[in-house]
């Protein structure tokens, strides 16, 4: 068994916001929805690896009643501390929350939680 997405929610018309989240401030590669899913709105994002392969996937659906998530959450893994470190430094230059009191608090891991353009939790961790 593996992990295909991972699916967070935005308000109706949030998707120019979780482009600029996803893609610009975590440099994931928006992909096109397959055609019977396109009307719902939403938006696709994915990472890949130096070969191509995808690393990570994250589905940002339209929810009418929209509410964030504020425990429930992705955890994306980066390279290294630099890594962890520069992708933290473009996310709070770029307005985002970033709370780095969880820290040293995951075995083997540096870790900070931020919150998207519609306020859902995201981990990001290095070993």
């Amino acid at each position: 068994m593996r992990l295909h997405h991972v699916q967070v929610s935005c308000p109706p018309g949030g998707e120019a916001a979780a482009r600029r989240f996803w893609v610009e401030g975590l440099g994931m590669t928006e992909v096109e929805k397959p055609e019977p899913l396109r009307a719902r709105g939403g938006a696709w994002f994915r990472s890949y690896d130096d070969a191509g392969a995808v690393t990570a996937e994250v589905h940002v659906g339209v929810e009418e009643s929209f509410v964030p998530a504020r425990k429930a959450h992705p955890a994306l893994v980066l390279a290294d501390v630099a890594a962890l470190e520069a992708t933290g430094s473009r996310l709070v230059e770029m307005g985002y929350a970033v709370d780095r009191r969880e820290r040293h608090t995951f075995p083997g891991y540096e870790r900070f939680h931020a919150c998207d353009a519609h306020d859902n939790r995201v981990e990001l961790l290095a070993p």
